[in-house]
């Protein structure tokens, strides 16, 4: 599995524009923690992309369905299909890599982040400050669909502070829409 390849089980999969643009948000998200650590970037760019590529289908199987389809038709990783599992916290899955801990601290945060660029004049999220994201963080009522609970536990288990961990996140969203 590529980044080539999972870009297109991703669109092929997901006709929402927006599902398809917080899924590249996740993308640049995890590519920026892989090149922080020094891990493997395609792999983590692999894993945000497909994290969520079945959601829009099979949304109460989510995100089961799509790890089983990845075993079936792919050559996807282990420690991948993992990853998939573990963010969504309902599953179960235990989160005992770093790969897997990046894309559960990542997944809320780049939604909390997206919805502080859509409420831009220009909803361009290059203009997006780090005060801004952190003052819309505590106001609970703003983008409330984002588990402000998990981009905590997220930083906690990363073992980064919550101001870094945004701080991270939001530049790496900037640098993808650049």
């Amino acid at each position: 599995m590529n980044r080539e390849r999972a870009y297109a089980l991703m669109v092929q999969h997901t006709p929402s524009l927006s599902l398809q643009r917080h899924m590249l948000n996740v993308e640049a998200a995890m590519r920026a923690y892989a090149r922080h650590w020094g891990e493997d970037e395609e792999l983590y760019a692999v894993t945000g992309l497909l994290h969520d590529f079945d959601y829009e289908a099979h949304p109460e199987e989510h995100p089961a369905w799509g790890v089983a389809y990845l075993r079936a038709h792919t050559d996807t990783p282990p420690e991948v299909l993992d990853a998939i599992m573990g963010h969504a916290a309902y599953t179960g899955t235990p989160r005992n890599t770093r790969l897997a801990k990046t894309l559960y601290a990542v997944d809320e945060l780049t939604g909390l982040v997206q919805a502080a660029a859509l409420i831009r004049p220009d909803r361009d999220v290059r203009g997006v400050e780090l005060s801004s994201l952190k003052k819309r963080f505590k106001n609970r009522a703003f983008a409330a669909g984002v588990n402000r609970e998990e981009v905590e536990q997220g930083a906690q288990e990363l073992g980064v502070p919550l101001d870094e961990h945004m701080a991270r996140v939001l530049q790496a969203m900037q640098a993808a829409n650049s």
